[in-house]
């Protein structure tokens, strides 16, 4: 959307200094600057597959950010934090900063200390608890693991060609958005299982799908990243918020995972993959290398090529040797349990107008507490498309009462006897 005709000399000052941010990060590409060479990981799956072992050689291309940090401090300075439009602005440009020099030292120890400060790490207290994300990573590996004997009958196959997946999909995005709004393309060199833009889900090639993976990439990928692009395109002033910055990442991707779990798309077994993430980055920066990560995947019961690649995601722009690690993963547990917190304390508050806002576009959590006059005055737009559990608000709203009653009941003092004698 374009903005208005005329601004407030106020608010054109910032859509101004957003349209310069923009410019200024457009170069940036966090995840393809970091990636492998598919032919490299097909070699060595089918080595590992063989009981062959050895570190990845990966060469990058270190870029020259120079000229985009300068900007990007330049543009920090000009918002300042005297609005809330500049706080975002400022905050913006700074992650991207700092996501400019983790890339200039890719394929160094250097990456690691950024990406802990872009995305955090596993032993990062979880707000509203005295646990930390490798708690809860632990957790659920835990219970995953004592539930996995019970869900062995569960009917999850891998049958579904990309092919097929990418028709489905696009019949499916069509009837919600649009005919042609968003396409599904199969990309053999996607490292990922899937990735999604505002107008673009890629598969990846050379794999199948089950049907739970369908739900979920409609739930994640469609219905929150693309979504989120969509409506951030639609904004008459911060443009910017059609882009994922570095700094709302968490957010983001937590919003995602809470979005499989309010719609049924997520199970143990995700809940599992996540977590053992969280745990693979703990030890590669305490020393785990390469081979030793890919091991621990597989004992935990993945497939080679899924454990090579669940590995490959934690040594990204990072030497293969140990003690270093690239930080996203550590987000997706961290960011929905955050994002979880915050629907309980948006409903608690009665504010179930922050929650659809959440939509708006490419939002942190603080920006939709602190953006809130420019919501109200309409400088920031309401989101034109929302999930669709969002949009049956007395269904999600008996799911978070629920929620805040039930966490009052401590599970420790439970005792099997006093359920059987209460029935």
């Amino acid at each position: 959307m374009n903005a208005p005709a005329t601004l407030a000399p106020d608010i054109q000052r910032y859509a101004d200094l957003d349209k310069r941010l923009l410019g200024a990060c457009k170069s940036i590409r966090i995840l393809s600057s970091v990636a492998w060479p598919a032919t490299l990981e097909n070699r060595m799956i089918e080595e590992f597959a063989r009981g062959q072992f050895s570190l990845p050689q990966v060469y990058y291309h270190a870029p020259d950010f120079s000229e985009v940090r300068a900007e990007l401090a330049a543009i920090e300075a000009e918002a300042g934090h005297d609005d809330p439009l500049g706080e975002y602005l400022c905050r913006t440009a700074e992650s991207w900063r700092i996501a400019a020099e983790m890339l200039e030292a890719v394929g160094t120890h250097d990456v690691t200390l950024r990406s802990i400060s872009l995305y955090g790490r596993p032993g990062d207290a979880i707000p509203g608890s005295d646990r930390s994300n490798l708690d809860a990573a632990r957790y659920f590996v835990e219970l995953s693991d004592e539930l996995g004997s019970d869900l062995l009958s569960d009917d999850v196959t891998n049958d579904i060609p990309a092919d097929v997946l990418r028709a489905d999909l696009t019949q499916s995005l069509d009837d919600f958005f649009g005919a042609g709004t968003i396409s599904v393309e199969v990309d053999d060199e996607l490292t990922a299982k899937a990735a999604a833009g505002a107008t673009r889900i890629r598969l990846r090639g050379g794999t199948t799908f089950s049907g739970y993976d369908k739900h979920q990439l409609l739930a994640h990928e469609a219905f929150v990243h693309s979504l989120t692009a969509l409506n951030g395109r639609e904004q008459p002033v911060l443009a910017s918020l059609a882009r994922t910055s570095p700094r709302v990442t968490a957010t983001q991707e937590g919003l995602a995972v809470f979005a499989e779990l309010m719609s049924g798309a997520i199970d143990i077994s995700r809940l599992k993959r996540i977590s053992l993430r969280i745990l693979a980055i703990d030890m590669a920066l305490n020393g785990a290398d390469f081979v030793e990560v890919y091991k621990f995947f597989k004992g935990c019961g993945q497939s080679t090529g899924d454990s090579f690649h669940s590995a490959q995601r934690v040594f990204r722009g990072v030497p293969p040797d140990g003690g270093a690690a690239f930080a996203k993963d550590n987000v997706y547990l961290s960011g929905l349990l955050t994002v979880h917190t915050f629907f309980r304390w948006a409903f608690k508050q009665q504010r179930m107008d922050m929650l659809r806002q959440l939509f708006a576009g490419k939002l942190a959590l603080h920006d939709v507490i602190s953006l809130q006059p420019h919501f109200e005055s309409g400088v920031i737009a309401q989101p034109r498309w929302l999930p669709p559990w969002m949009q049956h608000a007395h269904g999600l709203a008996g799911k978070l009462a629920f929620s805040l009653f039930i966490n009052r009941i401590h599970m420790g003092r439970v005792q099997a006897e006093s359920l059987s004698l209460s029935l």
